[in-house]
């Protein structure tokens, strides 16, 4: 039996970027580049949060009105945190589908409230509408529940007077409190001292993944698995999926180009026989053209249809181009995995029951991990694929550098 995972991602988004995102989450867009997004299901969406105006002017009312400051913030720096909650298709089909989805996002809207704070949560929206490709067939469609939440990391910031105050009394004292939208400030990460008393840090995000897991259990959604610590190999059976996934975009892609160059075809000009227009233009008198009201009302009509068609032309060429663009995107995309997933299927081919017993060991909780590890010997036929995971966290015992990118860590 599979097991189920939960993930939280947070993505940063700037002013001049979070219009792309929000036109995405609100499904403002009358056509989307992810074609497995339904438009026909879109309706059975919920908003757990609705923003009755864009996320910037919610942003800029909130910074009139006092509750958010973007004090000393850079022009390009992350405004806006967009949370991604999703658990596997199978966990909610499993136990309700779309009914059961609805109950576990509204409970974890609720911890994204108490993780940022209610005012600053700007919307948060259920999708219901996006096809799960690797699940669903010709007969049974699945859809992919999952919730995208649109938030103000705020927090508290003293600020203190410095030594250009004339006051020397005052300096150091807190000057006033802003209400800061700071990224950085709120995903720093904690210090943690081991057993042994050495100390490392616990990334932020590794501890939003422990903090939901833990919210979602104590309010009584169980049978999933917080996603696997430090962990930054992806799961084979998503790799295969992810690769059929782009196969099917990549055909629907060709097909769509092949459309194009049909309809390309089919709006040409009419073509008319090189000796009929001679003919037409021969008749000369005095150095003018003379035709019949025939051929003049022939010649014209062809010359309307010309200029019309024209412009057609340019636009189905563009199309064309277009879509040509997009199947050699998909063609790197899907090379790129292949070479990805390549140790992966040759393994499996090979052994297939000892490659799924040792992704099935991998993917075991930590501490039950730990514990197989003392207990167990490696047996001989162990494959190992890539460098091997150690079974227990490593621990440094030099601090990290501040300035490492948040990137670098787990989601």
């Amino acid at each position: 039996m599979s097991v189920n995972f939960s993930v939280v991602r947070v993505e940063k988004r700037t002013r001049q970027n979070v219009e792309k995102f929000e036109r995405h989450i609100e499904r403002k867009n009358e056509n989307y580049s992810n074609m497995n997004v339904d438009l026909s299901q879109t309706e059975n969406n919920i908003h757990f949060k609705s923003c009755d105006m864009t996320y910037t002017e919610k942003l800029n009312e909130m910074i009139k009105e006092g509750k958010a400051s973007l004090w000393n913030i850079k022009k390009d720096s992350p405004i806006f945190n967009e949370l991604i909650f999703d658990v596997n298709t199978q966990y909610f089909y499993q136990n309700g589908g779309y009914e059961f989805a609805k109950k576990f996002y509204e409970e974890a809207f609720h911890f994204a409230e108490e993780l940022y704070g209610s005012e600053y949560i700007l919307s948060a929206v259920m999708h219901a509408d996006e096809v799960n490709l690797g699940l669903s067939d010709e007969i049974n469609t699945y859809y992919h529940y999952h919730m995208h939440v649109m938030a103000l990391p705020v927090v508290e910031k003293e600020v203190r007077w410095t030594k250009r105050c004339k006051d020397k009394s005052l300096v150091g004292k807190v000057k006033r409190i802003e209400m800061q939208v700071s990224h950085s400030k709120k995903w720093y990460s904690e210090k943690v001292t081991d057993e042994n008393g050495n100390m490392y840090y616990n990334y932020s995000y590794s501890i939003l993944q422990d903090k939901f897991w833990e919210y979602m259990q104590n309010a009584g959604f169980r049978n999933f698995e917080r996603g696997e610590k430090g962990s930054t190999a992806e799961h084979l059976s998503s790799l295969q999926h992810q690769i059929e996934k782009d196969k099917r975009r990549l055909l629907e892609a060709e097909y769509e180009a092949q459309k194009a160059e049909k309809a390309l075809a089919e709006i040409k000009p009419i073509q008319i026989e090189t000796e009929q227009i001679d003919e037409i233009v021969k008749k000369k008198i005095l150095g003018k053209i003379q035709m019949s009201a025939e051929d003049y009302e022939k010649l014209t009509t062809l010359a309307k249809e010309g200029i019309a068609n024209r412009y057609e032309i340019a636009k189905q060429k563009t199309v064309i181009e277009q879509k040509n663009d997009k199947i050699s995107f998909l063609e790197d995309e899907l090379n790129e995995l292949k070479k990805k997933c390549k140790p992966f299927l040759e393994a499996l081919k090979i052994a297939p029951k000892k490659i799924m017993e040792f992704i099935e060991e991998i993917i075991k909780p930590p501490e039950k991990a730990v514990q197989k590890a003392e207990e167990d010997k490696p047996s001989q036929w162990e494959i190992t694929i890539g460098p091997k995971k150690p079974s227990q966290p490593e621990i440094k015992h030099e601090q990290p550098k501040r300035n490492k990118k948040k990137g670098d860590y787990e989601r």
